[in-house]
């Protein structure tokens, strides 16, 4: 136990002194008529068909993680390819990190103390090599504003602003608020393209029980080894 807290304590120093993620409080959720609701929601389809279509899903900015007892901020990276994944956490005024790479089979984390480690449960990987508990498998469809398969993660429950825009999922005991919004355009350039803007958050707290996650985004890629 006592390598597990050192190991914890390690990641939360390496990421202290970091910029913060900005806390706006909950969204506010509102009251839809049935139809209004019901156009909500097939927006949302249409929007998560889109976001999983994209080869690639990777995202660049600042990150708060929290226990109830332990926590730092810092700068990440996330990939998302598939069932594939890369994530680099990084504090810049320590210049330390830890990274993270793996499948829906096996992950490997390296840059913690005692070398690199490996599990074929992510979530329980970064829980015993840091202390954090971190919905690796799920975060990127959330991330996203999309919700994570529900084969794997069960049922999940939306909620809307009174402008029919997704302000919450709740899905495998998180609660995932989006605070804020950007227009990208993953097409532009290819002929033929023609969609619209798609949607994307950029302000996200994601929480369950004492676990806390607080993502603020500043660039949005869908190619390889960007942003």
């Amino acid at each position: 136990m006592k390598t597990l807290h050192s190991l914890a304590a390690a990641c939360c120093l390496a990421l202290a002194g970091c910029v913060s993620v900005p806390d706006r409080g909950g969204p506010a959720i509102g009251d839809l008529p049935a139809t209004a609701e019901a156009a909500a929601l097939a927006a949302q389809q249409a929007r998560e068909q889109r976001v999983r279509a994209l080869p690639v899903l990777a995202f660049s900015g600042r990150v708060a993680l929290s226990n109830g007892r332990n926590g730092g901020t810092g700068r990440i990276e996330w990939q998302q390819s598939g069932d594939r994944y890369e994530v680099t956490l990084s504090a810049p005024v320590s210049r330390q990190s830890w990274r993270l790479a793996g499948d829906a089979s096996s992950a490997t984390i390296d840059g913690i103390q005692g070398g690199p480690r490996s599990d074929s449960d992510v979530e329980r990987l970064l829980r015993d090599a840091t202390g954090l508990d971190i919905p690796v498998g799920a975060l990127a469809a959330w991330a996203g504003g999309a919700r994570a398969d529900e084969a794997t993660f069960g049922p999940a429950r939306l909620a809307f602003t009174g402008d029919g825009r997704l302000a919450r999922i709740e899905q495998d005991g998180w609660t995932i608020d989006y605070l804020g919004w950007r227009e990208e355009h993953p097409g532009e350039g290819q002929p033929g393209d023609g969609q619209p803007p798609l949607q994307l958050p950029d302000r996200i707290n994601a929480a369950r029980g004492e676990a806390k996650v607080r993502l603020a985004i500043d660039a949005w890629s869908w190619a390889p080894d960007s942003p």
